[in-house]
Formats: structure tokens, sequence, C-alpha cells
């Protein structure tokens, strides 16, 4: 069965290749597009499935979600990944001269700034893990469930491994470095398909591509409102509802082997960090940038009379909406039912102290003392 399923995405593969891209062609990229998208979440979730790695996909590495945030290592074998875990968290993971010397996931906690941050050793994927080569899917499955993904590489290997790295990641639903598409999809029982763009469509959709995909998927009755300029593959994704959005940051390991000219080229890219695990050098900039890209956010607290804590944040998280209420729900859950109000020193606060309630917004490195209703 998946032998035919992967024989039909070959085919059609190979007719996208050959077709021309321009305004005549949209229509026709657009189906093959929509066929290619069902028929990848069919391999990997069985006939009609929908949830990418999540409904009948290989399970992830059974690893209990610890700490304030999670980052996974995803690369190929052998690019130093143990050694990098080892670097960060102490934790030991065995490392090798040889390829796949780690054979499951290996979790360690690094500490940064206050916070916890759960770092995830995976075993080296290659080309074809999202179709369950190697221990892929299971690989790439715990990748779904990290904050963050650091894409570990080998700095004297061609950036060829990057490229396929970043496909089998998006072929198992992970969009690195992406928001998800501003496009509002409403599913309706009779009425015909309506739409409309707010922003100009630059990018190949127009309303016969999005019919032409709807069609593939069997929605006859919809309304579509595009708030932004998008591809076909983005509209798919909002159709399939079931892509997690990760952000990435490329690791170039192994920068000792390198001369000054080829870290001068591979500094052009984007996202990416230079290191040597094995010597240490330059984990603080790398460490920087995970807790920048993770978005997090320190607040200290304040008992009543006393000095603040700034040896325990608590850790929250900007895209969590870090109000007062997400803090004391932080604390204890039952918390909120005795809060009174909260004053807060800090970014936040327009004069020091000021007197909040629980939809406060905060900022790093505020302070907060909480003061609970009287008579509880």
């Amino acid at each position: 069965m998946s032998d035919d399923i992967q024989k039909k995405i070959q085919e059609i593969e190979a007719e996208m290749a050959r077709t021309q891209k321009n305004k005549a062609t949209n229509y026709h990229i657009g189906t093959l597009k929509a066929k290619l998208a069902k028929l990848r979440s069919e391999l990997l979730n069985g006939p009609g499935g929908k949830s990418a790695g999540t409904k009948n996909a290989e399970r992830g590495f059974d690893v209990s979600k610890s700490g304030d945030t999670r980052v996974g290592l995803v690369g190929f074998p052998s690019v130093g990944k143990s050694t990098l875990l080892t670097t960060l968290t102490g934790t030991r993971s065995e490392a090798a001269a040889y390829e796949f010397t780690t054979l499951t996931c290996i979790p360690g906690t690094m500490k940064y700034k206050g916070a916890r941050i759960q770092v995830l050793d995976l075993p080296g994927i290659i080309e074809g893990a999202a179709e369950g080569k190697g221990r892929g899917r299971q690989v790439i499955s715990t990748a779904r469930t990290c904050n963050m993904i650091l894409i570990v590489l080998d700095a004297a290997k061609p950036l060829t491994h990057k490229k396929i790295i970043e496909g089998e990641l998006f072929g198992f639903g992970i969009r690195i470095n992406q928001k998800p598409p501003n496009v509002k999809i409403v599913k309706k029982e009779t009425g015909g398909v309506g739409y409309q763009e707010i922003v100009k469509q630059t990018k190949g959709m127009n309303q016969d591509v999005a019919k032409v995909v709807l069609k593939e998927y069997r929605i006859s009755c919809a309304e579509i409102i595009l708030r932004e300029d998008i591809t076909v593959d983005q509209f798919i994704d909002v159709i399939e509802g079931n892509r997690a959005y990760i952000p990435a940051l490329y690791v170039f390991n192994k920068i000792d082997s390198l001369t000054i000219e080829e870290l001068d080229i591979l500094d052009q890219m984007p996202n990416y960090v230079p290191i040597s695990s094995q010597h240490g050098w330059n984990i603080e900039e790398l460490m920087e940038n995970i807790w920048d890209r993770c978005n997090m956010l320190r607040i200290y607290t304040k008992p009543k009379g006393q000095l603040p804590d700034y040896e325990e944040p608590v850790i929250l998280h900007i895209e969590k909406n870090p109000t007062i209420e997400e803090f004391c729900n932080r604390l204890h859950k039952n918390l909120i039912n005795d809060f009174s109000h909260a004053m807060v020193w800090g970014k936040s606060a327009k004069h020091q102290p000021q007197r909040c309630g629980k939809d406060h917004v905060l900022e790093d490195e505020d302070i907060v003392q909480l003061c609970k209703k009287t008579g509880t």
C-alpha cells in the first residue's frame, strides 16, 4: 500500500518538475499540489488520515516533558549532537567516530537565565526519514513536540544536508521559522465557495486555484478570506489544519575545521550560529539565541516585606499571553481564586510600583507581589 502511494507521489513530483510555472499553469499546479499533500498525509497516517505525525504514524520517543521549554537536536548521524548535548547540559550521551551512535532519545536539562530548558538529543535522521527510514518518523514526531529545533550540521560537509533535513521536516508537517498564514476558511452547508482577497495575491493564489484545491479535499461549500499574500502550499496547510510552526536555528558544528574565508561565506546565511561543541567555542551565543527564539520572560516574585527572589524566576512565554493570571497559574492553579490584586515593579508598570489586576500584561524581569483577598 505504502509503495503504491510512494509511486504516485513520485509521478506527481515528476509531472510538477516538467510543468512550466506561469499564470496559465497555476490551476494545474494547484491541482497537483493538493493531490501531493493528500497522498503524503495518507502515507503518514493511513487512508483518510489527517493528523500528520499523531494518528496512525509511529509515535515519538516516550520522553516526559519537563522544565520551562523543550529544544530538540535534529541532524544527520555523526554531526556532533551528542557532544553538544553534553556541552550544554552536562548529560552524558555516547559519542563516537562512527555513525548512529545514538539509537534512542537522550534528554538533558540546561539552566540559563534562571530557566530550565529541556534539550533532547535525537537519533540521526537520513533521507527518506518522513517515510519511516531509519526510525525517521519517531525522530520527527518527537521534534513536533519541541518549542524549538536546533538543526545541527557538520560545517565541513555540504549544505545539501540542510536542504534534505528541511524537506524531511516539511514532509512531516513541520514548518520551520514560519507563522500560520492569516487565512480564514469556514465550511458551510450550502452556498458554494465564497472567495475574498483582503491583500492582492502575487504568489499563485486566485479563486480558480482555491476552488480546485477545495474540490480535491471534497469541500464544495466554504467561505475563504485571504488576509495576506500566500502560496498554494500555505493554503493547503490551512485546509489540513495540522501543521506545527516551530522556530529553528541552524547550528554549524566543528567550525575548528574551517578557514576564516569559509566562515565568512557561512556568515551570509540567516538563522545560523557557528560553534565547536568539542572545544566549547561560541556556546554562549548559541544559548543566547535559544533564549531569544523561545520568547521567554523572567518574572521575579516578591513576598510582602522581603526582597525579590532573583535566583528562581517564574518563566512565562510571550505567545501565551503573559498576564498576571498566567503568572498565578504557573505558581498554583488555585491561586487565582484568592487573588485580589498585584503590585508590579518593572518595564510594564506605569509607575513603581503599580497596582494591577489579573489582566495586566507582564514584561521581562518584572517584579510581582501578589495580594490575596481579605478574609481568605
